[in-house]
């Protein structure tokens, strides 16, 4: 599954101001905050026919984190490391992300996340920039991921917002 260039261009407007290291630190309490006092039935509707659930939501952004996980090691590691796309919708159902309990792919999405910032705060100002080849965006560094990353978060938490009504 191929990113639009709208999207891409979304995830990077969302991810250009602030620092993208603190807004990711931000975004597991806020996920949290957000859905600590709703329904399961709640968390597992779906906003529309085709659409995901808040809960298959936190699924896959618990399971993309473990993906940026493996991305930052590659390029960090191995320079210019080719880096496999996948497909969200495939690995939604292969996960049975429908049938997941949301507040555990929270908690999976912020231990994930933690031992991400933990790396990523120790890195050399050479290591930001090592580099690799996404099968669908081309040649990324490690901070283009990381600032990829925040703004998925924000697109994330505002679609969650919406869903739940609480913009």
């Amino acid at each position: 599954m191929t990113d639009s260039p709208e999207y891409l261009q979304r995830i990077r407007s969302l991810a250009a101001s602030g620092d993208f290291l603190a807004r990711q630190s931000e975004a597991p309490g806020e996920l949290k905050d957000l859905v600590s006092d709703v329904s399961p039935g709640e968390l597992s509707r779906s906003p529309a026919p085709g659409k995901w659930s808040v809960g298959e939501i936190l699924a896959h952004m618990a399971e993309d984190e473990i993906v940026s996980h493996w991305r930052y090691r590659q390029m960090i590691e191995f320079d210019g490391a080719p880096l496999a796309s996948f497909d969200q919708d495939l690995w939604a159902t292969l996960g049975d992300y429908s049938s997941r309990n949301p507040h555990e792919s929270l908690e999976l999405f912020r231990l994930m996340r933690e031992a991400n910032l933990r790396m990523l705060q120790r890195l050399t100002p050479e290591q930001w920039q090592r580099s690799g080849m996404h099968a669908e965006r081309g040649k990324i560094t490690v901070e283009d991921l990381a600032r990829h990353m925040a703004g998925h978060d924000r697109n994330h938490i505002e679609q969650i917002r919406k869903i739940l009504n609480k913009t």
